[in-house]
């Protein structure tokens, strides 16, 4: 028997990175999985590739900026497997040119990363995505599992970001907040109805988006001083975390951020 049996999952940003990880995951448990992402191209080879795995796996375009766009994600889910059971609000990005399951460009000026030189266009992109993005998700899970009477389980990707600040990143930093925030709050609003919202803060993980802090000694220095576990977390350490609060095991949680971050952040 797997923790997700009979379960439907629809992620968002599931197809790369912790998404990707996560999906992985849930489909091993049991679940059948709904990958959402922008990127079609990569997203219908995510399916094929979880496909192999025996479960049930669908890709679905989607821009989590546009609330029409996460809504006929949502139906078409809703249409296919006639539930949904957990919610994973998985997309994001680090900076307003971050492109997907691509290695993230770090600026070379020492000062192009300051606040006080972001351009306003750039801010609001992040925000957008990040934690924008994540409310129409959570809105339209809970209003989906509210008109199923499913007692559902809603997972949001924060970051270690959201508490601790990192300089050069501070509009990822903000929205990370945001998302731990909006954990909270929507948590008090629907938990009484048996929905249970928790966020998961991780801290520096080997994906596409930390590649290019890996790919210098300078950043690795960086990430060791700040880790006292000395090492970059695995996708698989958050798909755990994920797989935890997706699950019955977790049934007495909401409103929490879980941060498996190596002992980088424990508040």
């Amino acid at each position: 028997m797997g923790k997700l049996d009979d379960k439907v999952a629809l992620i968002t940003g599931g197809v790369s990175g912790l998404g990707r990880s996560t999906a992985r995951r849930f489909i091993e448990e049991g679940a059948s999985v709904v990958i959402a992402d922008i990127d079609s191209q990569k997203g219908k080879s995510a399916e094929e590739e979880l496909s192999t795995l025996g479960g049930d796996v669908v890709f679905l375009e989607i821009d989590v900026t546009d609330e029409a766009s996460q809504a006929r994600v949502f139906q078409e889910t809703i249409e296919r497997f006639a539930k949904l059971d957990v919610v994973l609000a998985a997309a994001g990005i680090s900076s307003a040119s971050y492109v997907s399951g691509q290695i993230n460009e770090r600026s070379e000026d020492p000062e192009g990363n300051f606040l006080f030189n972001k351009s306003v266009d750039d801010w609001r992109r992040v925000l957008e995505v990040n934690l924008t993005g994540v409310m129409i998700t959570n809105q339209l899970a809970v209003k989906s599992m509210i008109e199923l009477d499913i007692k559902g389980s809603i997972i949001n990707i924060a970051s270690i970001a959201g508490r601790r600040p990192l300089p050069g990143a501070t509009d990822y930093c903000v929205s990370k907040s945001g998302v731990i925030m909006l954990t909270q709050s929507l948590s008090a609003e629907v938990c009484g109805r048996g929905i249970r919202v928790n966020a998961i803060g991780p801290g520096f993980i080997e994906t596409p988006m930390t590649a290019s802090i890996r790919q210098s000694e300078e950043g690795v220095d960086m990430v060791m001083s700040m880790t006292p576990m000395a090492r970059f977390g695995v996708p698989e350490e958050i798909a755990n975390t994920a797989l935890f609060l997706a699950s019955e095991e977790s049934s007495y949680f909401s409103g929490q951020t879980l941060f498996p971050n190596g002992g980088m952040y424990v508040g």
